[in-house]
């Protein structure tokens, strides 16, 4: 065959490809989007647009992607395995530049990362942007760290070294600078139909009667006038950040279009931003409609179609009960999101510390989360780039015997530093006196006791602060999904308080837990010394390294969580075909036991710790944890 009948023959295979997973995802597709968009007079000519839209960015994706797509087909669990773990830094902040990403891909490695999440990268607004997640421009990098093609050579070197590479690609706002939103304060009324704007504040006013503010300090309220068009407009976040109308159809394919953009340059995973405000109904929070979840279905069955490597992590940091749905419930089962924050684990993580009670953490991790999701995950944390909001409702709490309102104010006072006893060093955001919710910034190590017992030389306080640190992440890399280490946290980075210097930064007290890259601990540490930072980095290393290496942990396996019939205890088995592995952790600074009859009625048959290797000791039929103790019984 001559070379332009095999080019023929490639084409054609190419587009056999993509008509079989055209076929595969088509209900998928078009069932949802004929639902909110059928009733429209344009929706065939939006239809034919969006046919035309993925078959010009699959005829447009590299090769070597579309090999990727092929591995992934075959193997649609790659992201649930137990090998699977995440690293999530701003990139200035760790590296100054994208190129300088590339000359820390062996300590990347060498942690056993396998997932790195580049904080936001798009081009922001200049001026406050609201840490990046105010985009201008969703088909460029922020030039302050490179550009588009040195993003598509660092994703590929990462990808080679089997390094997935997770963007943000906020759906439900733009910059008041972006393209769309300047033609709509020019007057276009095209690009006006792209925002929910309003000629009077009549309906904003009737809409804010149900509406919770995100940023009551800093941007009051949900809607903003705008001079420049005489009209209105839906501000969820910041006055600078205009909510998109999901109701138009145009919206959804402009969002295809950058989404299948951003994959064909070598984002692997797309973390979808604030996915939950997406769909606009009267009477209601305007969070976590019905429309939202068929938006959500219809854009991951379009990068199946298109680019099916790609995975999707949905942004919804929302009540336990609401949660799930984004990983997908009900129709959406085993059709929406790839991944989906477990905020609820992060909550109950700092509640349990700081009540050294795992009664309240046992109940909603039993209640609101079933024991496997389909063709999905969670992404485990413990810190990230955000505050901590006290999503415990005053339902679950009364479960326990606790007050919602007075729970949670003990969590934010606790973990500011206030409460009698505290280990914690933390600031507060985002006050609500209306509301009494009080938010909370810090550092894992800082709001862990680290700070506080390094400024004190209290040695038994930072050997207790060191494994509160490593207990969390044991938490994390066992509970099911993929564990994200936030920047820092593998070395106990505390509090940088110099964020009050930065002009930019000094309004808003969650960059006191967004530090640079300390690189001289971070050499000490691989060293293998027996400093703090050595030693939090080297119990990281080895978690991830034992996560690696026990099937049970796959993102596939039930998670069942157990009672243990002590207050102090959590725990949990990781069910599968080959054995099972019961994840006992001890929230307090005493020791506990648990009875070895127990531990075999939950499927232990060899009292070996997964983690560090070693027999456990069952000496007088008890199983003794140390204060705060991680194990992984086999």
């Amino acid at each position: 065959m001559t070379g332009a009948g095999l080019a023929e023959t490639a084409v054609a295979s190419d587009q056999r490809l993509f008509e079989m997973r055209l076929a595969r995802s088509r209900d998928d597709l078009f069932g949802m989007l004929e639902r909110l968009y059928g009733q429209r007079g344009d929706y065939e000519a939006f239809r034919g647009k969006l046919m035309t839209a993925l078959r010009k960015a699959w005829e447009a994706r590299p090769e070597d992607l579309k090999w990727l797509d092929l591995a992934r087909d075959l193997e649609p669990d790659w992201f649930q395995r137990e090998g699977q773990v995440g690293y999530v830094f701003y990139i200035d902040r760790f590296a100054g530049t994208l190129k300088g990403v590339l000359d820390r891909l062996d300590y990347l490695e060498d942690l056993g990362v396998t997932y790195v999440h580049f904080m936001p990268c798009l081009k922001p607004r200049k001026g406050d942007s609201d840490g990046g997640y105010s985009v201008a421009d969703y088909r460029s990098i922020n030039p302050a760290y490179g550009t588009m093609q040195e993003f598509e050579e660092v994703a590929a070197a990462l990808r080679a070294r089997g390094i997935s590479v997770c963007i943000d690609m906020v759906l439900n706002h733009t910059a008041r600078e972006h393209a769309w939103a300047r033609k709509a304060r020019k007057g276009d009324a095209r690009y006006r139909d792209y925002y929910l704007t309003f000629e009077t504040d009549k309906l904003p006013r009737a809409y804010e009667e149900y509406l919770v503010e995100v940023f009551p300090d800093t941007a009051p309220g949900s809607f903003s006038y705008d001079a420049d068009m005489g009209r209105w407009v839906w501000t969820t976040f910041n006055t600078h950040q205009w909510d998109l109308n999901w109701a138009n159809p145009a919206v959804f394919l402009e969002m295809v279009e950058v989404m299948l953009y951003l994959a064909n340059r070598g984002a692997e995973v797309l973390r979808l931003d604030a996915v939950a405000f997406m769909w606009k109904r009267l009477g209601t929070r305007c969070q976590s409609e019905p429309e939202v979840h068929m938006i959500l279905q219809a854009l991951r069955a379009a990068c199946r179609i298109a680019a099916p490597a790609v995975i999707h992590l949905e942004e919804a940091i929302v009540s336990p009960g609401e949660m799930i749905p984004y990983l997908g419930a009900g129709e959406h089962t085993g059709k929406e999101g790839n991944l989906a924050y477990h905020n609820s684990l992060m909550v109950q993580f700092w509640s349990a510390l700081a009540a050294r009670d795992t009664a309240l953490m046992t109940h909603v991790m039993r209640t609101h989360f079933p024991p496997v999701v389909q063709n999905a995950t969670y992404a485990t944390y413990i810190r990230c780039h955000d505050d901590i909001g006290w999503a415990v409702t005053d339902e679950d709490a009364a479960a326990v015997g606790l007050s919602g309102p007075a729970h949670r104010a003990f969590l934010s006072e606790f973990y500011e530093g206030g409460f009698p006893g505290s280990f914690a060093k933390g600031a507060l955001f985002q006050v609500n006196e209306e509301t009494g919710d009080k938010r909370i910034s810090g550092s894992f190590a800082s709001l862990a006791g680290l700070e506080a017992a390094l400024e004190a030389g209290d040695v038994r306080g930072v050997d207790l602060a060191i494994d509160r640190i490593l207990t969390g992440h044991a938490l994390i890399a066992s509970y099911g999904g993929i564990p994200l280490i936030y920047m820092g946290d593998e070395l106990g980075l505390l509090n940088d308080y110099g964020y009050a210097d930065v002009p930019a930064h000094a309004h808003d007290s969650r960059w006191v837990h967004r530090p640079a890259m300390d690189w001289e601990a971070a050499a000490g540490a691989a060293a293998e010394g027996t400093g703090v930072a050595a030693r939090i980095h080297r119990g990281v290393r080895q978690i991830m390294a034992a996560r690696a290496r026990l099937a049970p942990l796959h993102g596939g396996n039930a998670t069942l969580v157990q009672d243990t019939g002590s207050r102090a205890l959590f725990a949990f088995t990781r069910e599968a075909p080959a054995g099972a592995v019961l994840c006992l952790f001890n929230f307090t600074e005493g020791w506990h036991s648990v009875s070895a009859d127990w531990c075999r009625d939950n499927g232990v048959r060899l009292f070996r710790d997964g983690l560090s290797g070693s027999g456990v000791e069952t000496g007088n039929g008890r199983v003794a944890l140390p204060p705060y103790a991680r194990l992984w019984l086999m």
